[in-house]
């Protein structure tokens, strides 16, 4: 709007002064217009068409759950626990960045992902969440991607939020050093909505040298800087799963995810390979989910004792 408001300023300052414009100002007349156009453009990309089968499947009015077996390498050892993946669809607020709870046309459809794991690091728990808002139409970066961790030490949250060209990065630790954070970061891939562009158009996935953002819990549990990084993105298909990978070199961090090839597309497991501890308990360990169930459940319907029992369902 502000765009088409200079526009129109600037025609009746060009129409004012049009007995002596001359041919090199209609020439940069052109040129500021054409930046407008092409500026507008990359802001309203066309929205993709969802297939029969996407909304058959996503909007069903229930979440699609499933449960892993968690390895998890946390200071220089194996630990075993449980990784929870819960895919839905829901409007979101694009200026507010939180589900609407009214319908309107301003409203964008996301596909949300919320991550969880839960470990035990000798006589303490870590509780673990990730959620990532990805627009279904896959014509854009993740609206808002935020992280959490919670132990007997303390706790740490960290959110980015998508703002138009740019990300503001928002986190709070009690660690020293890192304390409370306030970035601002030029829009790039994130690693954090990989997992949501799978579930929409693995053919979609970004391949080669790439510059991406590694994941929230890799950079915080890492206590590492927030930064965009060069990474080698592959996809392999095997018969009926495919695998995408993803190789950092500065952090010699390599995360593999392994994925149904037909729609829906449901993830089997994942592998990530990092190092582990510090100083001389430091060393190069692989941390592993792999799928036990999947249910399709109106979950936040189902808060009553009664439906404990579904937790046995999904192995938890």
């Amino acid at each position: 709007m502000k765009q088409l408001q200079l526009l129109v300023i600037l025609s009746i300052l060009i129409g004012l002064t049009a007995c002596k414009q001359s041919k090199d100002t209609a020439k940069v007349t052109a040129a500021i217009e054409n930046t407008f156009l092409e500026k507008e453009a990359i802001v309203k990309t066309p929205n993709k068409k969802l297939s029969k089968a996407f909304k058959d499947y996503w909007y069903a009015g229930d979440a699609e759950i499933t449960s892993y077996a968690l390895e998890q390498a946390r200071y220089g050892e194996m630990r075993k626990g449980k990784a929870v993946l819960v895919f839905v669809t829901e409007p979101f607020l694009p200026e507010e960045q939180v589900k609407a709870d009214q319908s309107s046309p301003a409203n964008i459809p996301v596909l949300k992902l919320n991550k969880t794991k839960n470990y035990l690091t000798g006589i303490y728990p870590y509780s673990i969440m990730s959620s990532t808002f990805y627009p279904v139409y896959d014509n854009g970066h993740a609206l808002k991607s935020s992280f959490s961790a919670q132990e007997w030490c303390g706790h740490v949250y960290a959110q980015l939020n998508n703002r138009a060209e740019q990300f503001e990065f928002t986190s709070h630790s009690y660690f020293q050093g890192e304390a409370d954070q306030e970035l601002t970061l030029n829009s790039v891939l994130l690693e954090d909505e990989i997992w949501n562009k799978i579930r929409i158009n693995p053919n979609s996935l970004p391949l080669g040298d790439i510059v991406i953002l590694p994941s929230l819990e890799s950079v915080r549990v890492q206590h590492q800087q927030l930064k965009a990084q060069n990474a080698q993105a592959a996809l392999v298909q095997e018969g009926t799963t495919s695998q995408y990978s993803l190789k950092y070199a500065e952090t010699d961090r390599q995360l593999t995810i392994t994925f149904e090839t037909a729609f829906p597309h449901q993830i089997l497991e994942w592998e990530e390979t990092f190092i582990s501890g510090y100083g001389t308990n430091a060393k190069r360990m692989v941390s592993k989910a792999t799928k036990l169930k999947t249910l399709k459940s109106a979950y936040w319907r189902q808060n009553s004792n009664e439906f404990l029992s579904l937790r046995d369902s999904l192995q938890l």
